[in-house]
C-alpha cells in the first residue's frame, strides 16, 4: 500500500510516516497543498492523509480540485476543529472520505488507511493460499503447513503481493513501489535482503523464483 502524507508540521509528518512504515506501508510526504497535487498526478496512492491547514494551497482546496479530477485517491482529512459541523463539511462539502480529528490515536490512524484502501481497491480474498501457504490478511498471519511464521511487516507485504499475483511475476520495481517508498535507494539490496530471508522462513530458496533478475514469483 502507498499513502501520501500531506502535512505542514514536520515532526507530526514524520512520525505519521515512521509509524506508516512500521506497519508495511510505502509512504510519501508533501509539506504543502500544491507539492501534495504534484505528486498525486504522477504517482497512484491507495490513500491521501490530507491536513486541511497546509500552505500555498490549503487542503481544503486541494481536496476540492482532487474531486473534480478523475483517479484520486481516497481521501483522509485531518484536521484541529473536531465540531460535527466541521466534519460534515469535510465529508459533503469538499468530498473527504473520512475525517480524524487532531489528536488522534494512531492505532485508530492506521485502521481508518486500511479501512479506506479497501473500500476502493479490488482487494483480492482476506484469505490467500498457494498450495500449502496460507496468508489471512484480517489478521496479518502466515502459516506453512498450518504452522504459523513469524514475519516482519516488510516479509507479511512482500509475500502478500507475491500471493495476490497468484503466481504471476512481479516486478522489482512493483515491489519497491508497493512495500518501501520514494526513500528507498534503489542500488541497496533491501528487496534482495527481504525476499531472502522470507525464502529461509518458507522452507528454502524452491518457495520464491526470481524472474530473470527483474522480479519475484511464486513457484509452484
Amino acid at each position: 500500500m502507498r499513502v501520501l502524507v500531506a502535512e505542514d508540521h514536520r515532526i507530526l509528518a514524520r512520525t505519521i510516516a515512521t509509524g506508516l512504515r512500521r506497519q508495511a506501508m510505502a509512504v510519501d510526504v508533501a509539506g504543502s497543498g500544491d507539492a501534495a497535487e504534484r505528486m498525486c498526478l504522477v504517482t497512484d496512492y491507495d490513500v491521501l492523509i490530507l491536513d486541511r491547514d497546509l500552505p500555498v494551497m490549503t487542503g481544503d482546496e486541494l481536496c476540492r480540485r482532487l474531486r473534480a479530477a478523475d483517479g484520486a485517491p481516497p481521501i483522509l482529512m485531518l484536521t484541529a476543529a473536531g465540531e460535527i459541523t466541521e466534519r460534515v463539511y469535510g465529508l459533503t462539502a469538499l468530498g473527504a472520505d473520512d475525517y480524524l480529528s487532531k489528536p488522534f490515536d494512531f492505532a485508530e490512524l492506521v485502521a481508518r488507511v486500511r479501512a479506506l484502501s479497501r473500500r476502493t481497491a479490488k482487494a483480492p480474498p482476506a484469505l490467500l493460499r498457494h498450495q500449502d501457504i496460507g496468508l489471512d490478511r484480517a489478521k496479518r498471519r502466515v502459516t506453512v503447513e498450518g504452522r504459523t511464521l513469524e514475519l516482519t511487516p516488510k516479509e507479511f507485504s512482500v509475500l502478500e503481493l507475491l500471493m495476490t499475483a497468484r503466481g504471476a511475476p512481479v516486478p522489482h520495481d512493483e515491489l519497491v513501489r508497493t512495500v518501501w517508498d520514494e526513500h528507498l535507494d534503489p542500488r541497496t539490496s533491501a528487496v534482495r535482503a527481504t525476499v531472502s530471508r522470507l525464502r529461509g522462513k518458507l522452507g528454502g530458496a524452491a518457495r520464491i523464483a526470481a524472474d530473470n533478475g527483474q522480479g519475484y514469483r511464486l513457484c509452484d
